[in-house]
């Protein structure tokens, strides 16, 4: 079993960063591929950003590509996603999520465990 805690969000002008971390508890996290996934009130969640176990995989969807980088280090039991030139289209609940029999995906449906999420607010 995993459990995950994100933290880092908040309320950053527009081109500003922000960088959210997701801390895991279980001893089994190196295993897990990783993703950050968003949702807007309203909105179907998204995915954001996906890595594999060994970080030797990463996927970004086309929205962030380029202004957000998906990391880890299993020795802490994290995972990061550093975003830059933030935008007001960015603004959304951030979910990091672990897949543990799969690798790195943009399918929501192949994470089996979910943090609560950490607020992001881009303002213009």
């Amino acid at each position: 079993q995993v459990q995950l805690v994100e933290s880092g969000g908040g309320l950053v002008q527009a081109g500003g960063s922000l960088r959210l971390s997701c801390a895991a508890s279980g001893r089994t996290f190196s295993r897990y591929a990783m993703g950050w996934f968003r949702q807007v009130p309203g909105k179907e969640r998204e995915f954001v950003a996906a890595i594999s176990w060994s970080s030797g995989t990463t996927y970004y969807a086309d929205s962030v590509k380029g202004r957000f980088t998906i990391s880890r280090d299993n020795a802490k039991n994290a995972v990061y996603v550093e975003m830059k030139s933030l935008k007001p289209e960015d603004t959304a609940v951030y979910y990091c999520a672990a897949n543990l029999y799969g690798g790195a995906s943009a399918r929501q449906d192949d994470y089996e465990h979910w943090g609560q999420g950490t607020q992001v607010t881009v303002a213009s």
